[in-house]
This record gives structure tokens, C-alpha cells and sequence, in this order.
């Protein structure tokens, strides 16, 4: 049988909170332009497949500090769950198990057949 943990909810929340942040910073970079500064297109076809990047405006102040906002609160996040009194508590040879259980709590129980 799989180990359990009562992860506390303080924990849960942090790492729920992570989940978020990642995917609205990931959403967010797929939406700004691929070069921060604004940069000239290029095309370059010598390599072992072609590259091509479209002329970049870059990024307005305000999306680069929206950006920076969501890449603090994600370093701030991570210390949190990485660091949280929680993990004095397992034991060495638990802790990786125990790491994966929690990044997958907010998706409920798994069924097994």
C-alpha cells in the first residue's frame, strides 16, 4: 500500500497557490513577444532545423513588471513549500515520495481499478 500524508493546510494552500502562479506566468510569456527588448526578425536555416523569430516590439514596462511580480511571488512560493517545517517530520528515504504526493494533492484521490 502507497504511503499518506497529512500534509498541514498551510502547505496545501502554498502549493496550490504555486500550481497558479506557474500557469499564469506561463500563460502570460506565451502572450508577450519572444524578446523582452525590442529586436529585428531573423530566419536562419543553417542549423540542424530552421529558426524564425518575427521582428519583436518587446515588452511594455508594464509587462515586464508583471513578469518580475509573478516570478517573486513563484521564488517566494517555492521557498515556502521547499522549506515548511512539514518536511522535518518525513522521513530521508520518504521525502521524494512525499514531494510528488503533494505537487498532485489538489488533484483529489486516485482511483485504482
Amino acid at each position: 500500500m502507497a504511503a499518506t500524508y497529512d500534509f498541514p493546510s498551510d502547505l496545501l494552500a502554498g502549493q496550490e497557490e504555486l500550481h497558479q502562479v506557474r500557469a499564469e506566468l506561463l500563460a502570460l510569456l506565451k502572450r508577450l513577444p519572444w524578446s523582452v527588448e525590442p529586436l529585428d526578425g531573423f530566419s536562419d536555416d543553417k542549423g540542424w532545423r530552421k529558426v524564425e523569430r518575427p521582428a519583436s516590439p518587446g515588452w511594455t514596462p508594464d509587462e515586464q513588471a508583471e513578469v518580475e511580480k509573478l516570478r517573486q511571488r513563484e521564488r517566494e512560493l517555492a521557498v515556502f513549500v521547499t522549506c515548511h517545517r512539514f518536511w522535518s517530520e518525513v522521513a530521508p528515504l520518504d521525502t521524494v515520495d512525499a514531494r510528488a504526493k503533494l505537487k498532485h494533492a489538489h488533484e483529489g484521490p486516485q482511483q485504482t481499478s
